[in-house]
């Protein structure tokens, strides 16, 4: 277990944030981090040929290490939706082949894969939210042969719900099927392991469980999609880049691995070490200890909400750092607004109302919530809802 880390952050003492699934409070580490990169960049002398080069590959490291992954496996893009186009440009479909998603999954996993769908004459299967809330096994069942992709979060970003990635890893390799993952909602602070999983491309923004900046994102390429095509073109991912002087003896090679879907530009001198300070700290927290803090945290609110009547999915099928609640009926109006009344801060997201700690959060911060959930779930216009 972590204490709370509360004074790592800029957070009020009488705020209860609930909500790093929204966006992560900053780190003042990282803010610090943020200030000198700005710093640097009015001061462009103090810049260096090789800092274009070594803050780019310690980030790409560190985010390596959390998934289990080479440094040489991962690219440095600018969001979700950018790692996403990557792999839907590079993976094969035809006509008559399905690709699967998960209903109501976040759009920067949708958009991309419709797109593919009508140039290719695939078709996009959307395996419906079972009743049971096991998208495993609903999953499972709409493998087969016919199936190119299966694009999938690891985590549902509505309520928590997980997905057994090992297997559904294993049916996509028995039928040549693409794993493309977006785990923005779940790397660093869930545990996960390419080695375990082998997914094709995994991609996960930044500002969230890394708690890193917006604008910056990691990708993770395996090795038999590492010589597909970026979707731009610019200097720093090709071969000897590094020789400033050489540049225009253009060339077709690129740098060895997966920097080759670089986003231009990725050695910007204030987000990279901004990415940088927080990862450091994820790694000297451990991601296992945080989802074991934050599996305390949201396994006391499920016991609270489900004595309250709200719908909670079984342990069984939740992730440790991110829980939905559902009411019965339509969610209260007015509910957000109560909360934050409070100071508590959550986000609802489709029929669920998404609770998100993370380690600056306590007990205390959980109770609070559960308070005012019952001053709503117990009055009278409540119930007739």
């Amino acid at each position: 277990m972590i204490p709370s880390q509360r004074h790592l952050f800029e957070i009020p003492d009488e705020i209860a944030y609930l909500n790093c699934a929204y966006m992560a409070p900053q780190m003042k580490a990282v803010s610090a981090a943020g200030v000198e990169g700005l710093k640097r960049k009015a001061n462009p002398w103090r810049i260096s040929a090789q800092d274009f080069f070594s803050e780019a590959a310690e980030a790409r490291r560190l985010f390596a290490e959390l998934i289990g992954a080479s440094a040489a496996d991962v690219a440095i893009v600018p969001s979700a939706s950018y790692g996403i186009a990557v792999a839907a440009a590079n993976v094969p479909a035809v006509a008559g082949d399905r690709i699967l998603l998960l209903e109501d999954q976040f759009p920067s996993n949708v958009y991309a894969w419709l797109e593919l769908a009508r140039s290719a004459g695939a078709e996009v299967v959307t395996v419906a939210r079972p009743p049971d809330m096991d998208w495993t096994n609903a999953l499972l069942r709409e493998v087969d042969e016919k199936t190119a992709v299966v694009a999938i979060p690891h985590v549902h970003w509505t309520d928590g719900t997980r997905v057994d990635l090992e297997a559904v890893g294993a049916a996509c390799r028995d039928v040549d099927a693409a794993l493309v993952l977006d785990a923005t909602q779940s790397v660093g602070a869930l545990p996960f392991s390419v080695q375990a999983v082998q997914p094709d491309f995994l991609i996960a923004a930044a500002y969230k469980w890394l708690l890193g900046p917006y604008g910056l994102a990691f990708m993770y390429v395996s090795e038999r999609f590492q010589d597909s095509q970026p979707i731009e073109h610019n200097w720093i991912t090709r071969k000897n880049s590094e020789d400033f002087s050489g540049l225009v003896r253009y060339t077709d090679e690129f740098q060895e691995g997966a920097v080759r879907f670089d986003v231009g530009q990725r050695s910007n001198f204030t987000l990279l070490p901004m990415a940088i300070a927080a990862l450091k700290q994820v790694h000297r927290w451990t991601v296992a200890d945080i989802a074991g803090t934050l599996t305390a945290l949201t396994t006391e609110l499920a016991h609270g909400a489900t004595e309250l009547g709200l719908r909670v999915a079984p342990e069984s099928h939740r992730s440790p750092h991110l829980i939905g609640l559902g009411f019965p009926g339509r969610m209260p109006d007015h509910l957000l607004q109560e909360l934050a009344d409070n100071h508590i801060y959550v986000s609802i997201r489709g029929t669920s109302m998404r609770v998100s700690p993370h380690v600056y959060n306590t007990l205390k911060d959980v109770r609070r919530l559960l308070e005012v959930l019952e001053n709503f779930v117990r009055t009278p216009a409540a119930r007739a809802l």
